[in-house]
């Protein structure tokens, strides 16, 4: 498989640990594994059509500013969290990376369009049969 076409700058990434929720023992309440990880679009070297369609994602981890959090918090060691966060960041980058593919709008075919009114016609006669019984 070809490399990736975008590559996220690490150096464009903020990394802030902190501490890990939920059960794990004395471990979680001493060591700030977790990690969040901040991307500014904006500021960012992508491209800016790149850009233009991550800040145009409906994603709870973009911020109205333009920044991407993602808190990872599967893994007990920090460098294993800031890997799966970048990985994570690289994937959403990877999914708007290239432009979505135009649909053009075109007519039924003249089979689809008898199928479509067949179909309508044998349902009425359905309905029709429901109604009160006349001699």
């Amino acid at each position: 498989m070809a490399s990736r076409p975008l590559q996220v700058d690490e150096r464009e990434v903020v990394f802030t640990a902190i501490r890990a929720q939920g059960a794990g023992g004395q471990n979680v309440n001493k060591v700030s594994s977790a990690v969040h990880l901040r991307f500014d679009v904006g500021a960012s070297s992508l491209p800016e059509d790149v850009k233009a369609r991550l800040l145009a994602l409906h994603d709870a981890r973009l911020t109205q500013d333009g920044v991407i959090v993602i808190k990872a918090q599967q893994h007990r060691t920090q460098e294993l969290n800031r890997a799966d966060a970048l990985a994570r960041l690289q994937a959403l980058v990877d999914r708007v990376a290239s432009p979505p593919r135009v649909r053009r709008a075109t007519r039924p075919t003249r089979a689809s369009v008898r199928r479509r009114l067949e179909g309508k016609s044998q349902r009425a006669e359905v309905k029709r049969l429901r109604g009160a019984v006349r001699d």
